[in-house]
């Protein structure tokens, strides 16, 4: 008889639900998906909702229901915390208290309150860590591995490292709150003016713009970091522990004046700071790795929690050869959670089998809902929207591609939403990295965002080592590598002059490869390697760009604008596809051009979307 097993993450950050059947992952979805409210906290009641939905199954036949961290141990931290700090923390501590009285410490009444009371067994809860390396141990090729897990913060734990081996895993070494890696980065991201848990991808496409001129004072003034990679912060600098705010005024006067307000722009100081942070988190990732080694003898790593997205960290570790090979599972943040906790519960505690094959087992990432063409095609008449259906896919990804290599961003629409941050092909925007100008359009006239921030290329999986520095597949972006130099463009003294100029617009357009939309300044690029059985038709159309072209590479970046999460319906995308100035949708097998919808004009296109009433 089958064993099904629900995940749960909620209440703090990205909320989830993921369904584990027998040890398969039959589905993960995010929370904001659904709600369309990025980030989203609250209980991911949709989601879990189509899990069950997904797999065919009612409240009644889950066998277990896990939650992805332990509350009661959080709820003690906090409150220690407060304590050590009363009474300055007094407004932080009043504003979080009703959210813990009313909901965080009664998870098992909520739980059960959002399956409709039809759920009647026992509710478990894994540690936040413990669910983090769950996360990618058990889905990762390996049949043993080193665990390294790093983040914000769980119940009170920062950092762990750990090790897995068939069916277990076992923690052996952790950081405690206050002193965090993953705080530390989001402290800097605050500072330099970008939204913490959010604005962290910023600060690190910010960074190849600096200098690392701050990274001495990090290292003298506010965090003493050791030899095993384990760190102390001098909290005297920061505010995060009973303040509303990240960092204080002995913090900006360390580095000459006060945080970045969001909408002011950014300067050279802000580009040096982050150059200088993601400095300090490469060599303290280093140094973790080098101890993780030291401790479990395994050739392999397994990386997760939220620091685990910095690619370019990834990328250094990769390089280092501390490892012969590291795996970051796809949803390595909050998110992720739901599905390690409903892993370690079936290997870990129920103690059932785990058969590695070579290739990791999440699927692609593509865990989330989709939808037929028929679904499609209903919501297009029914709201008389023009669009051209290509029963033949060979035609359709023919036509798709002669669109692209003209210059034409076109919003991709195909089979299962990811699960995690990043688009891979099946919600995605994309277009020809060739064009000199697609960076800065898509980020200012698609994406609605600041010009600096690089795209990301997808490369067959065949064709990686003739674009990139790189030997191995990297299917969910998670690691950067350089563009090969002999695709480097020798750059004019004009040029050079722009590449320093103060206006980060004009250093984005130095043309600096043969793939300039997905270079960036220091010449590397966040690779995702595309192939056929995990990507099937989005590998075919990349394919076909390559006949027509000659080039095996395009842009992704994810199906969405600014401050929205990445779409999940047809409605959702055609919404988005109104709001921007993408020149093509492809939904399915239906393809929808920009000059053959009924509105054109800015303001009447916003009136236009809004009168749909879509659910």
């Amino acid at each position: 008889m089958a064993h099904r097993i629900l995940g749960i993450s909620a209440y703090y950050h990205d909320s989830a639900a993921a369904l584990v059947v027998d040890g398969d992952i039959v589905a993960a979805a995010q929370e904001e998906r659904f709600t369309r409210i990025k980030h989203d906290h609250e209980f991911p009641k949709h989601a879990v909702d189509y899990c069950l939905r997904e797999a065919g199954i009612t409240p009644e036949e889950i066998d277990h229901v896990v939650f992805y961290d332990k509350p009661l141990q959080k709820f003690d931290r906090l409150l220690e915390t407060y304590l050590a700090f009363a009474p300055a923390g007094l407004r932080s501590f009043m504003m979080a208290m009703p959210l813990w009285l009313k909901t965080k410490l009664h998870l098992p009444r909520e739980i059960r309150k959002a399956l409709d009371g039809r759920y009647q067994k026992r509710i478990a809860f894994t540690g936040h860590h413990e669910s983090h390396a769950a996360s990618t141990f058990f889905v990762s090729p390996y049949d043993e591995a080193a665990i390294l897990t790093l983040d914000g913060v769980g119940e009170w734990d920062t950092a762990t490292i750990g090790v897995g081996g068939g069916n277990k895993i076992k923690m052996l070494k952790t950081l405690h709150f206050p002193h965090s890696l993953g705080l530390l980065y989001s402290a800097v991201t605050y500072f330099c003016g970008f939204k913490v848990n959010s604005g962290e991808y910023k600060l690190m496409g910010l960074a190849p713009y600096g200098e690392p001129k701050f990274a001495d004072l990090i290292l003298q003034h506010l965090v003493d970091l050791r030899e095993d990679g384990s760190l102390a912060m001098d909290m005297s600098f920061f505010n995060y522990c009973h303040g509303l705010t990240m960092t204080n005024d002995k913090f900006a006067a360390l580095f000459g004046g006060p945080p970045r307000n969001p909408e002011e722009a950014i300067t050279q100081r802000e580009m040096d700071i982050a150059a200088s942070i993601q400095k300090v988190t490469e060599e303290a990732v280093l140094r973790m790795a080098r101890h993780a080694r030291e401790l479990t003898g395994c050739a392999n790593l397994c990386m997760a929690g939220g620091v685990a997205l910095n690619c370019v960290a990834n990328g250094k570790l990769l390089r280092s050869k501390i490892f012969d090979d590291v795996f970051v599972t796809p949803a390595s943040g909050d998110a992720g959670g739901a599905l390690g906790a409903a892993l370690f519960v079936h290997h870990q505690l129920l103690d059932r089998p785990r058969h590695p094959g070579g290739r990791d087992s999440a699927k692609g990432s593509l865990l989330g809902p989709k939808f037929s063409n028929e679904e499609i095609r209903a919501f297009l008449q029914e709201k008389n929207i023009p669009h051209a259906f290509h029963a033949d896919e060979a035609e359709l990804l023919g036509e798709v591609a002669r669109e692209m290599a003209s210059e034409r961003v076109v919003g991709w629409f195909h089979g299962r939403m990811e699960f995690g941050p990043r688009a891979l092909g099946a919600r995605s925007i994309i277009g020809d990295p060739r064009s000199t100008a697609m960076q800065s359009q898509m980020n200012l006239r698609i994406k609605f965002r600041e010009s600096f921030r690089p795209f990301a290329p997808c490369v067959l999986i065949e064709d990686v080592s003739t674009y990139f520095d790189h030997d191995r597949e990297s299917p969910y972006m998670l690691m950067v590598a350089d563009v090969r130099k002999d695709l480097w463009c020798d750059l004019t003294d004009e040029q050079r002059a722009l590449m320093k100029d103060p206006d980060l617009r004009k250093r984005v357009n130095v043309p600096r490869s043969a793939l300039p939309a997905i270079t960036h300044v220091d010449m590397s690029a966040r690779i995702q390697t595309v192939d056929e059985a995990r990507h099937g038709r989005y590998y075919r159309l990349i394919r076909e760009f390559k006949r027509q072209t000659g080039c095996g590479v395009i842009i992704n970046t994810s199906f969405n604008i600014r401050g929205e999460p990445i779409v999940c319906t047809p409605q959702d995308a055609y919404r988005c596809f109104m709001a921007s100035d993408m020149d093509v949708l492809v939904l399915e097998n239906c393809i929808l051009r920009r000059a053959e919808q009924p509105v054109q004009d800015d303001s009447e296109r916003r009136k236009y979307i809004e009168s749909f009433k879509l659910d």
